[in-house]
């Protein structure tokens, strides 16, 4: 058995992008649902995990545990060997205090800045309270990174620890809204816009497609300041490999790249991985093994 993770759309939920990292980045297996936002039956979609809202968790043994902070303690107790929060009790204390105040805090960021990762905008006019919340992000970031962070790392506390995901969102904010902060928090919104992880989960909120209007905003775009993705396109088999990278199973949707065309099970997992080619390993080592086309 594994744990169950209920989420919400990709590009937009932040609470659940928070969620899942704590998944993901610690290596703990999880099935995640995907409950869509504002649709008709999302509470009776998260009826069996006892909760009103995303992320929400089953634990193999079926306990129920809502919101991302209980999620994350939860795990850290059931897992204490992977990392959740740092093993130094002063950066621990550190780490719990930041993803409490991002739990609880910044308010006019939320309302200003709702979490998309489909697109960037090159002009938010963010008014004063945004702005007030920014300089306590950055305040307490470079706290975190002078006392307990280190030169080969770019996250707050030395490893990446749950308060890194906790701030994911606000990262993907900077990036999406062009926000004005320093280079020390650009540098610091780059490491999450980078981190294998976070591209992996925006690749497939992109492959899923959906729009939710609640979020989209009218302001003039730019590109999206991450990583750009290799080139490739949807195309027509046949393809070098047989079987999916992902599941194993024999291929009908195929992408073309530049070493080649690859197959994939379902459309989805072909267009998770055309969203962003580099952020699937078992795509990477599945080219690498093929060879030079």
């Amino acid at each position: 058995m594994t744990y169950r993770l209920a989420i919400g759309d990709r590009t937009y939920s932040s609470w659940s992008l928070r969620g899942w990292l704590l998944f993901e980045k610690f290596g703990i297996p999880v099935k995640t649902e995907l409950v869509r936002l504002y649709d008709p039956g999302f509470a009776a979609a998260l009826e069996p995990y006892g909760a009103r809202l995303v992320p929400a968790m089953l634990t193999p043994e079926g306990e129920r545990v809502g919101d991302s902070l209980a999620i994350a303690e939860t795990l850290h107790e059931r897992h204490p060997e992977a990392g959740i929060w740092p093993a130094d009790p002063a950066a621990r204390a550190r780490a719990r205090w930041l993803a409490a105040e991002m739990h609880s805090g910044f308010a006019a960021l939320r309302d200003h800045a709702t979490m998309i990762l489909s697109k960037s905008y090159s002009d938010s006019a963010p008014p004063p309270a945004v702005l007030g919340d920014l300089a306590r992000i950055e305040r307490i970031w470079a706290e975190a990174r002078a006392r307990f962070g280190r030169a080969d790392s770019p996250w707050l506390l030395g490893d990446y620890s749950a308060a890194d995901a906790f701030y994911a969102p606000v990262a993907a904010r900077i990036a999406a809204y062009n926000l004005p902060v320093g280079a020390a928090a650009l540098d610091y919104a780059a490491a999450h816009l980078a981190d294998p992880a976070f591209r992996r989960w925006r690749a497939m909120g992109l492959a899923d497609g959906t729009v939710q209007q609640v979020y989209e905003r009218d302001y003039p775009q730019r590109p999206w300041p991450g990583p750009a993705p290799l080139p490739a396109d949807r195309c027509d088999g046949p393809s070098i490999n047989d079987a999916c990278p992902y599941s194993g199973l024999p291929v009908t949707d195929f992408l073309r790249m530049a070493d080649g065309v690859w197959g994939f099970c379902n459309p989805f997992c072909r267009d998770k991985t055309l969203a962003d080619p580099e952020a699937w390993p078992a795509f990477t080592a599945l080219r690498a093994a093929a060879g030079p086309a």
